[in-house]
């Protein structure tokens, strides 16, 4: 076996695979020269990639009208998504070209819906889920779209308890409400039940004493979300059954509800050795949802998704330099980048999260194990475990070399400037990165420019206080 970074890859995994291939011994993102950016842009960057977004909204659609039709399936299907996975606008106008409903979660996401219908990128028409803890000012906001004129607008009730918040703040208007499952968690969870939602044994009860018969409200659908997301296991197969068997029996004794909901988003890369059958899980949904309401002879729901790290997470990369490799004893070598991993991609210390880490040239060296170093304070700025290998191995090189060795974490589009508060103040004041936007124009030629700057010294003190 040959010991070269590039037959590491090769026999390991299907290579080139969808988004990345080789140019002139450089890594590819979707045929984007990644050299040609840092040698534009310089390190640290992240960028994000605006058509893998519509492609992944066309991909589950169109998988979904499939199934629909091979099941003469009567229902609808909704494809919404979560703005919480990334609220920028460039992001959510994106998704937005392609016909997209929106969820929201907090009250601040109510102003965002206003501010994209005042700029024409929505209409009154737009199915809206209010989902989230509902605070007496996001009922309020919730209440005020209402009253401009919007159509579909949902409220998720999470808890019994937001019934009377709700009408406190209503008015005259009848409310379009659903209502949220706790369900179960996986069995290595630290609690039994989700803080989310109403449980199970309380949910027929609490229709029948405060929803069935009041005027002030209307039911439209049932929602549950598997934090996990869907996944062809006993865990997800179990709980979508529980959910789908109260659906049926609330469909019977409610006429106004016609929506079930699947809040749990579908998995993304987070490998090259990724596999999911995505056409195989998204027929079995429609197809189980068919059958069980056939032989209750119920009308089929329309189909909602909330698709948020699925609609974002493969469009996003960041992109750093190796400043020193440092060999701390016989077995561990250090590779210090050219900022933080805490900073920049949170979820990967504080969840454990994975991301495809390649690196962007050198393909042609050795390879060697290696730990990935951040250039905060901190114990925990590092990363050194991949997903199907444990090990992380990138191309070995030498101090004298001339051009630095560049990596890049892919996948990272999903929650990562949300969590690490985007232009805020970070650990060990470490700058955030340069923000890259690449798009297509009307030709299909790539196009790309800077969203932001690297964060300055004077934007940091402005926000802590200081004058310069």
């Amino acid at each position: 076996m040959k010991n070269t970074y590039f037959d590491l890859i090769d026999q390991t995994y299907y290579f080139p695979q969808e988004g990345f291939d080789l140019r002139n011994g450089s890594l590819t993102f979707h045929g984007i020269s990644l050299q040609y950016l840092i040698e534009k842009y310089g390190t640290p960057f992240r960028f994000i990639y605006l058509p893998k977004i519509g492609d992944q909204i066309k991909k589950a659609r169109n998988l979904f009208n499939r199934a629909i039709k091979r099941n003469s399936y009567k229902g609808r299907y909704y494809y919404c998504y979560c703005t919480k996975c990334n609220h920028f606008a460039h992001v959510v106008n994106e998704a937005l070209k392609h016909g997209v409903h929106l969820e929201t979660s907090s009250s601040f996401d109510i102003d965002l819906i206003l501010a994209l219908f005042k700029e024409g990128k929505i209409d009154k028409h737009i199915q809206i889920i209010n989902n989230g803890y509902k605070t007496d000012d996001y009922l309020r906001k919730i209440v005020g779209l209402y009253e401009l004129g919007f159509e579909n607008v949902l409220v998720v009730l999470d808890s019994r308890n937001e019934l009377a918040k709700l009408e406190k703040v209503a008015g005259e208007h009848k409310i379009k409400i659903g209502i949220r499952l706790a369900v179960r968690e996986e069995p290595q969870s630290p609690y039994h039940t989700s803080r989310l939602g109403i449980r199970k044994e309380d949910i027929q009860p609490f229709y029948l004493e405060r929803i069935q018969d009041n005027d002030r409200v209307e039911l439209k659908m049932l929602h549950f979300f598997v934090d996990s997301g869907i996944k062809d296991n006993l865990y997800f197969w179990g709980e979508f059954q529980r959910a789908l068997g109260l659906y049926i029996s609330l469909k019977k004794q409610s006429k106004s509800l016609e929506s079930f909901n699947l809040g749990g988003g579908m998995p993304i890369r987070n490998n090259l050795g990724f596999e999911f059958d995505y056409e195989y899980m998204i027929s079995e949904i429609v197809k189980n949802i068919k059958d069980a309401c056939v032989t209750e002879k119920v009308p089929e729901p329309d189909i909602f998704t909330e698709f948020g790290r699925y609609t974002v997470g493969e469009s996003g990369a960041i992109i750093f330099e190796v400043l020193e490799q440092k060999q701390q004893n016989d077995t561990e070598s250090w590779y210090m980048i050219n900022n933080s991993l805490m900073n920049t991609i949170p979820d990967a210390w504080s969840i454990n999260e994975k991301f495809i880490l390649l690196p962007i040239n050198k393909w042609e060296n050795e390879y060697k194990q290696a730990n990935i170093g951040g250039i905060s304070c901190d114990q925990s700025d590092y990363y050194n475990s991949e997903d199907l290998n444990q090990q992380v191995l990138l191309p070995a090189y030498k101090d004298s070399d001339e051009t630095p060795l560049y990596i890049g974490f892919f996948h990272t589009g999903a929650y990562q400037d949300a969590i690490s508060g985007y232009g805020g103040i970070k650990h060990c004041l470490i700058p955030s990165p340069k923000h890259v936007i690449i798009d297509k124009d009307e030709k299909g030629n790539i196009i790309h420019s800077i969203y932001r700057a690297e964060q300055s010294v004077g934007d940091m003190f402005n926000i802590l206080g200081y004058t310069q």
